[in-house]
Formats: structure tokens, C-alpha cells, sequence
């Protein structure tokens, strides 16, 4: 697995490391990075996002989710295959977030040929505080996860 081949796949972990558990996708990304992968902090701004992925073929993106299942909670979309669901992505402060900008990149053409995107479902989201317990348990898994999928296989 050379640097080569982790450089292709952009990670990008969205959320605000200061609201609680929606800094789980920025937690992934840093646990991704001292692994030697391209990943990158991201706020969530939708229209960003999609100028952040331009050029790459393979995009991962993490996210917190709310969805109602026990916090920690992992679930895994091929955003390529078709759209997310909006009301589990709603925990970002902007009202055009991961699952806008997937559905606006694919409007425009703009989408990665595969854009896997992982929620962690989160439990508080409160101002200044960190990871929930479970939400923190939750974010070594999901690096692992990308790892294996998205770079052993190359």
C-alpha cells in the first residue's frame, strides 16, 4: 500500500470539531491522516464541497448523522448509486450540506465516478463540547473501515 495509491482517494471529514459529535468527521480525517492518507477537514458548506472533490475520481466523505439509531452507530452509502438521505444529513449548520451538494454535483455532472460517504450517528451537538463516548468508540472503526475498502484493494 504506497503512498501512490493512498493519494488517489480523497477522504474528507465534515464538521465542526466544537458542536459535539459533529466533529466525528474531522476526527476520522485526522485519524486517516497519520495513516498516511489525503484527508481533509471540511464545514460542510455544500458548494465548497463539491469544488474540494473536483479532480478526483474516488472521494470518501464522513459526516454525523441523526437518524434516531443508538449514537455511534455506523452506516455506509454509495452516494454514486443514488441519493442520501437528506433528513439523516441534516445536522450541519448549513442549509446546504453533504447531501445537497451530492445531488447538485450530480445535477451538474460534477459527481465522483465513486463518492462513498459514512454517517456516524451522533448524540449531542452542543456548543463547545467534544465526542460522545460512543461517537469517539465509533470513529477508529470507521477509519478502518476506509482504510481496508478504500486502499487495500488498489
Amino acid at each position: 500500500m504506497g503512498e501512490g495509491g493512498r493519494g488517489s482517494v480523497l477522504v474528507i471529514g465534515v464538521g465542526n470539531p466544537d458542536r459535539g459529535d459533529d466533529g466525528a468527521g474531522p476526527r476520522v480525517a485526522a485519524l486517516l491522516r497519520a495513516q498516511g492518507v489525503n484527508a481533509a477537514d471540511h464545514d460542510g458548506d455544500g458548494l465548497a464541497l463539491i469544488d474540494l472533490w473536483e479532480n478526483h475520481s474516488a472521494v470518501v466523505i464522513v459526516d454525523a448523522m441523526v437518524t434516531g439509531a443508538a449514537p455511534g452507530t455506523v452506516r455506509r452509502f454509495d452516494a454514486a448509486a443514488g441519493p442520501l438521505p437528506r433528513e439523516a444529513f441534516a445536522v450541519s449548520s448549513h442549509a446546504f450540506g453533504v447531501a445537497e451538494a451530492v445531488e447538485t454535483a450530480r445535477a451538474l455532472g460534477r459527481l465522483p465516478a465513486r463518492i462513498i460517504v459514512y454517517g456516524i450517528e451522533g448524540e449531542s451537538f452542543a456548543l463547545g463540547a467534544g465526542l460522545s463516548d460512543r461517537v469517539e468508540q465509533a470513529c477508529p472503526r470507521v477509519a478502518q473501515d476506509i482504510l481496508v475498502e478504500s486502499f487495500q484493494r488498489q
